[in-house]
């Protein structure tokens, strides 16, 4: 099993990363007391921790690196500064630099049009009747019910199947 140890930043590393960190400037406290801030090299060392190893944020504190709230927090601070894209290109001048970039093998493909078989989209259509079918109907109450189609009686009306009132007598004809 891997150790804390283990994802701790180099000397070499730190000095070729350090420079590209933004310049913390304290802000001052009114009361002058505060927290001192966590090292940059000790909050990097979990940010990479949490990068390698696909752990939460807030699993970050049981390994004692840094407090994941710092950690996130510092991430973000760094992100909107553009940090990390700088990291990737010094990374990249670095390899070039090592042992070279070939694109010769790159491959690039995408396209973006509309398919070709798609069809017209009905997005103007409201989804109302395919809804209105999966829910019950309501039904006729019948005599003795508020809106019901009779007056005075307390039983509801009842149909057939195919949907003929029951209590209606026979047209003979």
């Amino acid at each position: 099993m891997a150790t804390v140890q283990e994802f701790t930043i180099s000397d070499t590393l730190w000095e070729r990363l350090s420079p590209h960190l933004p310049v913390h400037t304290p802000k001052t406290h009114p009361l002058g007391c505060h927290r001192r801030r966590v090292p940059d090299r000790q909050v990097l060392n979990g940010i990479f921790f949490v990068l390698r190893t696909g752990c939460q944020w807030k699993a970050l504190s049981a390994t004692g690196i840094c407090s994941g709230s710092t950690a996130h927090a510092r991430f973000q601070e760094w992100v909107q500064a553009g940090v990390f894209a700088r990291l990737w290109d010094v990374a990249l001048h670095d390899y070039e630099e090592l042992i070279g970039l070939d694109f010769d093998w790159l491959a690039l493909d995408g396209s973006l049009h509309k398919a070709p078989l798609g069809g017209k989209k009905n997005w103007t259509q409201p989804h109302g009747p395919r809804q209105r079918r999966r829910q019950a109907q309501p039904l006729d109450r019948g005599a003795g019910h508020p809106g019901g189609a009779g007056a005075g009686g307390s039983e509801p009306a009842r149909y057939e199947a195919d949907g003929k009132h029951l209590d209606e007598p026979a047209a003979s004809g």
